[in-house]
């Protein structure tokens, strides 16, 4: 493996690579709009989302999803794997 691939991963390819983080934390419902249009169509959207449920990230959008939306998919997973245990 070569040292252009060792330091590839997902935040570098995201789409807000070169954007302010503040624009992800906005402070009401029209920032956050803003910021997921920033995610739309982002190629890395689904890891950043994934990086956010996995570290329990309670602020900002990440992958396009506000808290409340990333707070619905931890509950949703949580009942499933209750009913699948």
């Amino acid at each position: 493996m070569n040292t252009i691939q060792l330091h590839d991963n997902w935040m570098t390819r995201a789409r807000c690579a070169n954007t302010d983080p503040s624009h992800f934390f906005p402070s009401d419902g029209v920032g956050v709009e803003l910021a997921k249009k920033t995610c739309a169509g982002c190629p890395v959207a689904e890891q950043c989302l994934e990086y956010a449920l996995t570290h329990r990230v309670e602020h900002g959008v990440w992958g396009g999803c506000s808290e409340r939306q990333r707070r619905r998919i931890r509950r949703q997973r949580r009942e499933v794997a209750a009913t699948a245990a």
